[in-house]
């Protein structure tokens, strides 16, 4: 166990390993109720998230999510989240548990200009991530909604393990499907034993951060902390892709002209050669043992058997299969720049 986000985690249930491919081979479950939940509601809520959030919100439709995150003054990240859109003017923005309250704030200050109806819900709210093949499959029969109708990264209020009106989503962090299910937090235990008893007959297994990590590190998801944080840009980041800055959002010039003209740096994936492992921190070099970049993620992936990581590296380096060095307890590690995810 180990403090995370204001709350006492499990680090691994068992093998970090057998959980890991657990998830990806079959199903697995993840206790994720630290994570915050704020509800946006009101006529002028779009126009706040607009201007908050870097993806277009006006693109989601009712029953679906969008990727996002909150762009500051300066150039870098407030946070990374997942924004739904329960109804016509109905969001709730789940943000990540380390956040909460520097998110609230930042939302709070920005809507003095919008009025917005604003609210967390991070206390009452839980949430249970089952992930993997076999998800669908295994808690099909504690709903009568279809889940197979479910669209990726879509959403729907429906009955879950005897409870009414829970939110019942395709969306999660670990790149092997499944589901996401939110519900009052006084409602979690009999849901977990439900969502276990139900996935027995399929090994489902519980999760922890350890396998939460590496399951994310093979798909090449940012980690808020890591990857992301209040420095770093988010077009260097790979983010460009839900940053619209036609939207006018925070910090929108700023955007616009890093995605017309690139940045120094550029966060991308690598594999080692041998056994090593790099961890955040480590130095990445050329040939030459001349520093380009820095390791922000690393792990071994238990699918390829390998040393695997994310970095950021000088833009003119970052081309996949360019040759690389990790310096791991001053030993130089040769590699090589993929595209991820890794698998």
């Amino acid at each position: 166990m180990t403090s995370f986000g204001g709350y006492l985690m499990p680090i691994q249930y068992d093998s970090l390993i057998e959980e890991h491919i657990a998830v990806r081979k079959n199903l697995g479950v993840f206790d994720v109720s630290h994570m915050g939940e704020f509800k946006i509601s009101g006529s002028n809520a779009i126009d706040l998230l607009q201007y908050i959030c870097s993806n277009d919100i006006s693109k989601i439709p009712v029953g679906k999510a969008q990727y996002n995150y909150f762009p500051n003054e300066t150039g870098g990240i407030v946070d990374d989240l997942i924004v739904y859109r329960l109804d016509d003017k109905d969001y709730m923005l789940v943000v990540n548990a380390s956040n909460i309250k520097k998110d609230w704030e930042h939302i709070r200050k920005n809507n003095e200009s919008f009025g917005a109806e604003i609210k967390d819900d991070s206390d009452q709210i839980a949430l249970l991530s089952i992930q993997g093949p076999k998800a669908l499959q295994a808690m099909q029969s504690l709903t009568d909604l279809n889940l197979n109708s479910l669209p990726y990264y879509g959403h729907a209020f429906a009955s879950f393990a005897g409870f009414q009106n829970t939110i019942i989503a395709t969306t999660g962090y670990t790149g092997a499907g499944g589901l996401e299910i939110y519900f009052k937090s006084e409602q979690a235990e009999k849901i977990w034993d439900s969502v276990l008893e139900a996935g027995s007959s399929l090994s489902i297994k519980p999760i922890g951060l350890g396998a939460r990590d590496s399951l994310r590190t093979e798909m090449g998801y940012c980690l808020y902390g890591n990857e992301i944080d209040e420095t770093i840009s988010p077009i260097a980041a790979g983010l460009g892709w839900i940053s619209k800055p036609e939207t006018k959002c925070i910090n929108f010039e700023n955007i616009h002209r890093q995605k017309l003209d690139g940045t120094e740096y550029k966060l991308i994936g690598f594999i080692i050669d041998g056994r090593a492992i790099p961890r955040n921190g480590y130095n990445l070099v050329d040939k030459y043992n001349h520093k380009i970049g820095r390791v922000t993620s690393g792990t071994r992936s238990p699918i390829l058997e390998k040393g695997i990581g994310l970095g950021y590296i000088k833009t003119s380096f970052s081309s996949p299969q360019t040759k690389i060095g990790v310096i791991i307890r001053d030993k130089f590690w040769s590699a090589k720049v993929v595209n991820t995810p890794f698998i």
